[in-house]
Protein backbone atom coordinates (compact mmCIF):
# COMPACT_ATOMS: atom_id res chain seq x y z
CA UNK A 1 0.00 0.00 0.00
CA UNK A 2 2.68 2.27 0.83
CA UNK A 3 4.11 2.28 -2.89
CA UNK A 4 0.96 2.89 -4.40
CA UNK A 5 0.23 6.40 -1.44
CA UNK A 6 4.20 7.47 -2.88
CA UNK A 7 3.36 7.09 -6.29
CA UNK A 8 0.08 9.20 -6.12
CA UNK A 9 1.71 11.68 -4.12
CA UNK A 10 4.92 12.08 -6.61
CA UNK A 11 2.12 11.91 -9.54
CA UNK A 12 0.11 14.79 -7.45
CA UNK A 13 2.99 17.34 -6.68
CA UNK A 14 4.11 16.81 -10.77
CA UNK A 15 0.75 17.78 -11.90
CA UNK A 16 0.95 20.41 -9.60
CA UNK A 17 4.63 21.97 -11.07
CA UNK A 18 3.27 21.35 -14.14
CA UNK A 19 0.13 23.07 -14.56
CA UNK A 20 0.85 26.06 -12.01
CA UNK A 21 3.12 28.04 -13.83
CA UNK A 22 2.76 31.13 -16.07
CA UNK A 23 5.39 31.04 -19.07
CA UNK A 24 4.46 34.52 -19.84
CA UNK A 25 5.72 35.15 -16.22
CA UNK A 26 9.15 34.55 -16.78
CA UNK A 27 12.04 36.81 -15.68
CA UNK A 28 14.12 37.79 -18.58
CA UNK A 29 18.00 37.75 -16.96
CA UNK A 30 18.45 40.40 -19.83
CA UNK A 31 16.33 42.99 -18.62
CA UNK A 32 18.52 46.25 -18.43
CA UNK A 33 21.40 44.97 -20.44
CA UNK A 34 22.85 45.67 -23.97
CA UNK A 35 21.05 43.37 -26.22
CA UNK A 36 22.82 40.13 -27.86
CA UNK A 37 25.26 41.28 -29.92
CA UNK A 38 23.91 39.07 -33.05
CA UNK A 39 23.23 39.40 -36.86
CA UNK A 40 19.95 38.96 -38.78
CA UNK A 41 20.72 38.55 -42.42
CA UNK A 42 18.11 40.08 -44.25
CA UNK A 43 14.82 38.07 -45.57
CA UNK A 44 16.08 36.97 -49.33
CA UNK A 45 13.42 38.69 -51.77
CA UNK A 46 11.41 40.97 -49.60
CA UNK A 47 10.92 44.08 -51.20
CA UNK A 48 9.29 47.19 -50.20
CA UNK A 49 8.03 49.77 -52.67
CA UNK A 50 10.68 47.97 -54.91
CA UNK A 51 13.63 47.91 -52.51
CA UNK A 52 15.10 45.33 -50.42
CA UNK A 53 13.90 45.24 -47.10
CA UNK A 54 16.96 45.07 -44.90
CA UNK A 55 18.26 43.05 -41.99
CA UNK A 56 19.96 44.24 -39.02
CA UNK A 57 22.64 43.83 -36.72
CA UNK A 58 22.72 44.40 -32.56
CA UNK A 59 24.15 47.78 -33.20
CA UNK A 60 21.37 49.51 -35.12
CA UNK A 61 19.26 48.70 -32.34
CA UNK A 62 21.91 51.27 -30.24
CA UNK A 63 21.18 54.41 -32.71
CA UNK A 64 19.26 56.50 -29.49
CA UNK A 65 15.72 55.71 -30.62
CA UNK A 66 13.69 53.36 -28.76
CA UNK A 67 12.41 50.38 -30.74
CA UNK A 68 10.74 46.99 -30.49
CA UNK A 69 12.36 43.28 -32.07
CA UNK A 70 9.49 40.87 -32.86
CA UNK A 71 10.48 37.17 -32.98
CA UNK A 72 7.92 35.52 -35.04
CA UNK A 73 7.36 32.71 -38.20
CA UNK A 74 4.82 31.80 -40.86
CA UNK A 75 4.44 28.38 -39.00
CA UNK A 76 2.95 29.98 -35.77
CA UNK A 77 -0.12 30.56 -35.10
CA UNK A 78 -0.23 33.01 -32.74
CA UNK A 79 2.55 35.23 -34.93
CA UNK A 80 -0.84 35.97 -37.08
CA UNK A 81 -2.88 36.37 -34.59
CA UNK A 82 -0.50 39.03 -33.11
CA UNK A 83 0.33 40.80 -36.44
CA UNK A 84 -2.46 42.84 -36.64
CA UNK A 85 -1.50 44.35 -33.71
CA UNK A 86 1.94 44.83 -34.66
CA UNK A 87 0.48 46.99 -37.12
CA UNK A 88 -1.55 48.69 -34.65
CA UNK A 89 2.04 49.05 -32.55
CA UNK A 90 3.83 50.74 -35.09
CA UNK A 91 0.64 53.15 -35.97
CA UNK A 92 0.09 54.57 -32.39
CA UNK A 93 3.75 54.47 -31.20
CA UNK A 94 5.82 55.44 -34.10
CA UNK A 95 8.86 53.41 -33.31
CA UNK A 96 10.91 51.49 -36.00
CA UNK A 97 9.79 47.32 -35.21
CA UNK A 98 12.43 44.66 -36.29
CA UNK A 99 11.20 41.72 -37.53
CA UNK A 100 13.09 38.26 -36.69
CA UNK A 101 11.68 35.00 -39.07
CA UNK A 102 12.35 32.70 -36.70
CA UNK A 103 13.92 29.05 -38.15
CA UNK A 104 11.43 29.46 -41.55
CA UNK A 105 11.59 28.89 -45.42
CA UNK A 106 12.72 32.23 -46.87
CA UNK A 107 9.44 31.83 -49.44
CA UNK A 108 6.68 31.52 -46.45
CA UNK A 109 8.16 34.51 -44.23
CA UNK A 110 7.75 36.82 -47.74
CA UNK A 111 4.28 34.89 -48.32
CA UNK A 112 3.28 35.50 -44.44
CA UNK A 113 4.55 39.63 -44.83
CA UNK A 114 2.66 39.55 -48.61
CA UNK A 115 -0.67 38.69 -46.58
CA UNK A 116 -0.67 39.98 -43.35
CA UNK A 117 1.30 43.58 -44.26
CA UNK A 118 5.14 44.06 -43.35
CA UNK A 119 4.98 46.22 -40.26
CA UNK A 120 8.91 45.81 -39.88
CA UNK A 121 11.91 48.67 -40.01
CA UNK A 122 13.62 45.57 -40.97
CA UNK A 123 13.59 41.91 -41.59
CA UNK A 124 16.08 39.88 -40.04
CA UNK A 125 16.59 35.96 -40.28
CA UNK A 126 17.28 33.76 -37.74
CA UNK A 127 17.57 30.24 -40.01
CA UNK A 128 19.11 27.97 -37.15
CA UNK A 129 17.63 29.50 -33.67
CA UNK A 130 20.98 30.59 -32.52
CA UNK A 131 20.18 33.97 -32.31
CA UNK A 132 16.88 33.28 -30.44
CA UNK A 133 18.66 31.49 -27.61
CA UNK A 134 21.31 34.19 -27.13
CA UNK A 135 18.00 36.86 -26.64
CA UNK A 136 16.54 33.88 -24.22
CA UNK A 137 13.71 33.36 -26.91
CA UNK A 138 11.09 30.64 -25.19
CA UNK A 139 8.82 30.27 -27.73
CA UNK A 140 6.94 32.42 -30.73
CA UNK A 141 6.74 34.89 -30.86
CA UNK A 142 8.28 36.94 -28.25
CA UNK A 143 8.60 40.67 -27.99
CA UNK A 144 11.32 42.90 -26.60
CA UNK A 145 11.32 46.87 -26.52
CA UNK A 146 14.59 48.11 -26.62
CA UNK A 147 15.53 51.65 -25.41
CA UNK A 148 17.92 54.02 -27.12
CA UNK A 149 20.97 52.92 -26.01
CA UNK A 150 20.65 49.09 -27.28
CA UNK A 151 19.47 47.95 -23.95
CA UNK A 152 16.27 45.33 -23.67
CA UNK A 153 13.66 47.65 -21.53
CA UNK A 154 10.94 44.81 -21.10
CA UNK A 155 10.41 41.56 -23.00
CA UNK A 156 6.53 40.10 -23.68
CA UNK A 157 6.71 36.32 -23.86
CA UNK A 158 3.74 35.24 -26.14
CA UNK A 159 1.68 36.12 -28.40
CA UNK A 160 0.33 40.73 -28.09
CA UNK A 161 -2.88 40.55 -27.45
CA UNK A 162 -5.30 44.12 -26.92
CA UNK A 163 -4.49 43.83 -23.43
CA UNK A 164 -0.89 42.88 -23.55
CA UNK A 165 -0.63 46.16 -26.31
CA UNK A 166 -2.72 48.92 -23.95
CA UNK A 167 -1.27 47.57 -20.55
CA UNK A 168 2.18 46.03 -21.08
CA UNK A 169 4.09 47.41 -24.56
CA UNK A 170 3.01 50.49 -24.77
CA UNK A 171 3.83 51.51 -21.39
CA UNK A 172 7.00 50.22 -21.69
CA UNK A 173 8.08 51.79 -24.78
CA UNK A 174 6.47 55.04 -23.23
CA UNK A 175 8.72 54.58 -20.16
CA UNK A 176 11.64 53.74 -21.99
CA UNK A 177 11.01 57.33 -24.33
CA UNK A 178 11.01 59.09 -20.80
CA UNK A 179 13.84 57.64 -19.33
CA UNK A 180 15.73 58.20 -22.82
CA UNK A 181 14.62 62.06 -22.52
CA UNK A 182 15.94 62.50 -18.99
CA UNK A 183 19.00 60.58 -19.50
CA UNK A 184 22.48 62.28 -20.28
Amino acid sequence: MAPVLIFVSMACLFAFALTSGDPTKLPSALIGRPVPQTDFPALEGLLDKGKPVPGFHASDLAKGRVSVVNFWASWCVPCIEEHPLLIELKARSGVDIFGVNHKDQVEAGRRFLGRYGNPFTAVGTDRTGRNAIEWGVYGMPETFVINGRGQIAYKLVGPISKESLETKLLPAIEAAQATQQTSP
